[in-house]
């Protein structure tokens, strides 16, 4: 496999910080160019970030020095660099959806972790073990963007990877009718307990916006691409069902979003057969061996206390789903609990494994 020059936008966020942890020593991966907002542009990355830096390894000795470029007023520049960037930039949905683009139709493909573009239609939104297939959208996404090579790609919201990978493993018994209560941790909001102490003996049973993508996005993620009748353009369309509803509660805890899942089937499926799905459930990123897929993308755990998120967040480096709790209910067919990082699964390595699925594609 080649060696790939990459960019970070929004590289001094929390995420953008993840990203660096995880390249390090990447095998196909190597950091170019490191960007950020005007006030960071021309110093370097370790006097942008000082005591902002939120990870608990130190900044890697060959970024410490590297020079911060402005994402907006360098991006002829930056797309020049590098074979791709990830987009991690912390502006208004509109002022990114044209950042993304514009690297885009400079021939830059753009690996999002911004929640702008995955609602737009030939866009694909990507689980790499769940919808792979979706990335055959490019090709009409660049017929639209007018590029060769520019194309922008997106991960889902965090949350949703501590309950769509184990619901999805389900589906052949038909799901219509899904509840999710996520309790999701201070670091989905960029910040730790020394930047919020308000969250310490807290919960806030609010955060913007992560009801409706919840409720949302999996259609999407569980949609069909359709091409139009003369062949020129395409869109992914949702799902139909399920119908998901969600409830989702900030908690006290620095890293891991856990949910506690309701589903009701067509045919329920019975509970050796739940297990066995999900313990023999292995996606593209697996077949591909892609460097950041987890081994095993599904563990179930039959102790009644587990998952935990202190123990469970980190299962194969943060990339694999944490479930447990596996029972009846009164309302609905099954209930049970599960568990992703939600950084590095839920963000930063979802980008991550999304971007070496795109190179192992051929996409990029």
């Amino acid at each position: 496999m080649k060696t790939y020059r990459i960019g970070i936008l929004g590289a001094t966020g929390m995420v953008g910080q993840r990203l660096i942890t995880l390249l390090s020593g990447h095998p196909w991966f190597k950091i170019n160019v490191l960007a950020a907002g005007g006030s960071s542009a021309g110093l370097t990355y370790q006097d942008v970030v000082k005591e902002r830096w939120k990870m608990a390894s130190p900044i890697p000795d060959t970024i410490c020095a590297m020079k911060v470029f402005d994402a907006q007023k360098d991006a002829s520049a930056i797309a020049a660099s590098v074979d791709f960037v990830f987009c991690a930039v912390d502006l208004p949905a509109d002022e990114i959806r044209a950042l993304e683009e514009h690297y885009a139709k400079l021939e830059c493909p753009v690996v999002s972790n911004n929640s702008a573009h995955r609602m737009t239609p030939d866009v694909p939104m990507i689980i790499p073990e769940i919808n792979a297939c979706h990335n055959a959208i490019i090709p009409y996404q660049r017929r639209r963007l007018k590029t060769n090579r520019g194309f922008v790609a997106a991960k889902p919201n965090c949350s949703l990877q501590s309950f769509v990978p184990a619901l999805h493993a389900l589906r052949g018994f038909g799901i219509n009718k899904v509840l999710a209560c996520t309790y999701q941790a201070i670091s989905g909001a960029g910040k730790n307990f020394d930047s919020w102490p308000e969250m310490n003996d807290n919960i806030i049973p609010f955060i913007g916006g992560e009801e409706e993508k919840s409720q949302t996005e999996p259609l999407k993620i569980w949609g069909e691409l359709v091409i139009d009748r003369s062949g020129y353009s395409g869109i992914i369309t949702h799902a139909a069902a399920p119908s998901v509803t969600a409830q989702c509660i900030r908690v006290p805890v620095l890293d891991g979003h856990m949910a506690a899942v309701f589903a009701s089937f067509d045919k329920k499926p019975p509970f050796d057969k739940i297990v066995h799905l999900w313990s023999e459930y292995e996606g593209e990123a697996q077949r591909l061996k892609l460097p950041s897929a987890p081994k095993k993308f599904l563990h179930y755990f039959e102790e009644d206390s587990y998952p935990q998120t202190r123990l469970h967040r980190n299962l194969e480096n943060g990339m694999a789903i944490s479930i447990g709790r596996l029972r009846g209910d009164t309302q609905y067919d099954i209930k049970f609990v599960s568990l992703s990082h939600n950084t590095v699964r839920g963000a930063a390595g979802g980008a991550l494994l999304l971007a070496e699925l795109l190179c192992a594609q051929g996409w990029i």
